[in-house]
């Protein structure tokens, strides 16, 4: 376990089996129903089987003995209510209870009896990985947890996601631990929307969100939308086209990502993973491969070396193929803890001939109307940072 200046490094990692119990029913982005003539399926695009062969992976791998086991404990209302209102906790509880479970509130993201137990759990992980880092246990943290949380906004849920896990952990972090500036990096396909929401107008946290241009929410995650109050200018949307692969979301994170991380410097960094935005997702449509991860967490790691004396923090989102989320979990793996798994990409002859070398015109175009809208003055005369 080598860092990149030849110190050594402990990276933590949490799971846990119930994870892995979540139970999201059939269908695909509605329920099954004969009179629309959607049948049913045997696996939902929320079925936690990509992340349970993540998991099984890391453990047959050469990581196993080469990284600190963390153990997940059940999030408190209070930790839950510092990122959520109390009648968003209440109508997760009372689904929840219902003998068949839920739905997170947007009808096609079903959950099962006493669900709520698991996204306290998920939410629980993702304090416990943040603070393994914090009190210097850990040099930087991967939390394998589910369901995901990024969709999940103040005052309602949607998108797979009961609470926000990695706001909670930043709450957590901001009220326990006292820090003053903490930044999410989110790089799941989708928008991070909740995390938007609950941060909004808050200028100590800093959110960053890469993802498809109007994937979902398709009305949410445009570069206008940069906080506000006294959060303005402390959002930053990097929506892209469709068919943005490494080339693309390298060039992001290097060139927009990074410098304003730089600027905002925060004590600490949250990434929230998301794995959709990899070759063969079904939600998805970005085209990275393991090596685009592996790359970007390099630069991650680079960044929080810089800034916030490495404290970094992985918070697994989504990612619904089954297939390929495992290998490029894997590389994500391997670059935090600076080792080799055993493992190569298992699908690369089938995905890396397809990987663009260039950035074509849109692209290009959509990456200058983010770095314009983030890194140019307001009409107040207040600049990001």
């Amino acid at each position: 376990m080598e860092k990149h200046d030849g110190a050594t490094r402990k990276v933590g990692y949490l799971c846990d089996t119930l994870f892995f119990w979540h139970d999201t029913g059939t269908g695909g982005d509605e329920p099954s129903d004969p009179r629309k003539g959607l049948q049913p399926v045997n696996r939902h695009y929320s079925a936690p089987e990509p992340k349970k062969r993540l998991h099984e992976l890391i453990q047959v791998s050469r990581l196993r003995d080469q990284i600190v086991d963390l153990r997940a404990r059940p999030a408190t209302d209070e930790e839950i209510l510092r990122a959520h209102s109390a009648e968003h906790l209440k109508n997760m509880e009372l689904q929840s209870q219902l003998p068949k479970g839920g739905d997170c509130g947007d009808g096609g993201s079903p959950f099962g009896h006493n669900a709520i137990d698991i996204a306290r759990l998920s939410a629980g992980g993702a304090i416990v990985a943040m603070e393994s880092v914090l009190s210097g246990d850990t040099d930087c943290a991967y939390a394998l947890i589910n369901p995901p949380g990024h969709h999940a906004e103040r005052d309602r849920s949607l998108g797979f996601c009961l609470f926000n896990n990695a706001s909670i952990a930043v709450a957590h972090a901001k009220e326990k631990w006292g820090l003053e500036r903490v930044a999410i990096v989110d790089w799941d396909v989708h928008h991070g929307n909740g995390s938007q929401d609950i941060w909004w107008t808050d200028p100590s946290v800093l959110t960053i969100s890469i993802h498809q241009d109007r994937n979902f929410p398709v009305d949410s995650g445009f570069v206008d939308e940069r906080g506000g109050g006294e959060g303005l200018g402390h959002n930053f949307n990097i929506p892209l086209p469709p068919g943005s692969g490494n080339i693309v979301y390298e060039h992001v994170v290097e060139n927009l990502v990074r410098p304003a991380l730089e600027q905002f410097q925060p004590e600490l960094i949250l990434v929230s993973c998301g794995y959709d935005a990899a070759m063969q997702d079904p939600l998805g449509r970005m085209m990275v491969t393991t090596s685009g991860f592996k790359r970007m967490t390099a630069l991650m790691i680079e960044t929080a070396s810089k800034v916030c004396d490495g404290r970094l923090v992985f918070v697994q989102e989504g990612g619904y193929c089954q297939y390929y989320v495992p290998f490029c979990g894997l590389a994500t793996m391997e670059e935090l803890v600076g080792a080799d798994s055993g493992f190569s990409d298992g699908y690369a002859a089938i995905v890396e001939g397809q990987i663009r070398t260039e950035i074509t015109a849109e692209q290009q175009a959509a990456i200058q109307s983010a770095q314009d809208a983030y890194f140019s003055s307001d009409e107040s005369g207040g600049k990001v940072g």
